[in-house]
C-alpha cells in the first residue's frame, strides 16, 4: 500500500506544486498561442523579435551553445522565463522533438477589414490569399507585399495558414509592419472590395489575360491568390473582375504561390512608378 501510494503523490506532485499558475498557462497557451520549438529555431525568432509570451525550458534540460544563446536573449527582451515538466513541453508543442525548450508567441492581432480597407490610399494595393496553407508561404507573402508597397494582406478563418510562429519568422519582421486581416468569408471581402473601388482580380495559371497585358496596374487593385494544387475558389474566382496568368515556359506547371504573388506586386510597382 505504501509503495503505491507514494508513486501516486509522485504522480501528481507536479501539477499541486504549481496549482496558482502552470495549468493555467499550459491551458491558455494551447488555446491562444503559437510554440516554436527546438533551439535553432527558438533562437531564430528570438533574434527576428517575433512578439513573445514566455520562453519555456524542460526541467534537467542540456545547457549549451543555443540554450544559453536563447536564454540571453529571452532576458534581454524581458520575457518570462519558466522551467517545466518535459511532458508539458510535449503538451505545448505538440511533439517530443522540441529539444527541451519551446517559445510561446503571442496571439497575432488582426485588424479590422473595413479599417484596413478605408486606410488604404489610391491607388490601393491589397492581397487576399484563398486556400493558401503552408505558413512559410504566407509569411513569404507579407514579406513581399509590405517590399512593393502594399496595403494589406487578407486570409480568410479557414482553409489558410494563419499568421503563427513560422509565418511570422518568414515574414522577416515585415508582419509587424503591414496590416493584416483575417476575415470569415472572402467572398464578402471581395464585394466591399468593390464597394471602395477596387478592382478584384484573381492570379490563376488558366487566367484569360497574360501578366505583361495587364491593364489595371495602375487602378486600386485587390489581387486574390489561390493555393498552388487547387487555385482559386469557384466563388471567389467567380467574383474576380479579371483572371490573370503570368506566361511561363510550357514545361513549367506552376508556380510557388509567395514567387507568383511577387511577380505580380512587381509588375503592378513598376507601373504605378512610371
Amino acid at each position: 500500500m505504501r509503495p503505491g501510494k507514494k508513486r501516486r503523490e509522485a504522480a501528481v506532485a507536479p501539477s499541486r506544486r504549481p496549482t496558482n499558475r502552470k495549468p493555467e498557462s499550459r491551458l491558455e497557451t494551447r488555446a491562444n498561442s503559437d510554440a516554436v520549438a527546438g533551439r535553432n529555431s527558438v533562437v531564430e525568432a528570438l533574434r527576428a523579435k517575433i512578439p513573445a509570451k514566455e520562453l519555456l525550458i524542460a526541467e534537467r534540460a542540456e545547457i549549451d551553445e543555443r540554450m544559453t544563446e536563447a536564454l540571453r536573449l529571452a532576458k534581454n527582451q524581458d520575457l518570462g522565463i519558466k522551467e517545466v515538466p518535459r511532458g508539458q513541453l510535449d503538451g505545448v508543442t505538440g511533439t517530443t522533438n522540441h529539444q527541451g525548450i519551446a517559445l510561446i508567441i503571442k496571439p497575432f492581432q488582426y485588424k479590422d477589414f473595413e479599417a484596413v480597407l478605408l486606410s488604404a490610399t489610391k491607388p490601393g494595393l491589397l492581397i487576399g490569399l484563398d486556400g493558401v496553407t503552408d505558413p512559410h508561404n504566407l509569411g513569404a507573402i507579407v514579406r513581399s507585399a509590405a517590399a512593393f508597397g502594399a496595403h494589406g494582406v487578407i486570409i480568410p478563418e479557414r482553409r489558410n495558414a494563419a499568421m503563427t510562429g513560422s509565418a511570422w519568422k518568414s515574414s522577416a519582421g515585415a508582419a509587424a509592419r503591414l496590416p493584416i486581416s483575417q476575415v470569415t468569408n472572402m467572398v464578402r471581402s471581395i464585394e466591399d472590395a468593390k464597394k471602395a473601388g477596387f478592382f478584384v482580380v484573381g492570379l490563376d495559371a488558366e487566367g484569360q489575360e497574360s501578366l505583361p497585358g495587364f491593364s489595371l496596374a495602375t487602378e486600386s487593385v485587390y489581387l486574390i491568390v489561390g493555393s498552388e494544387g487547387k487555385g482559386l475558389s469557384r466563388l471567389v474566382k467567380e467574383k474576380c473582375d479579371l483572371i490573370l496568368s503570368i506566361p511561363m515556359q510550357s514545361d513549367v506547371e506552376s508556380l510557388n504561390a509567395s514567387v507568383a504573388t511577387a511577380i505580380v506586386m512587381y509588375w503592378i510597382a513598376e507601373k504605378r512608378a512610371k
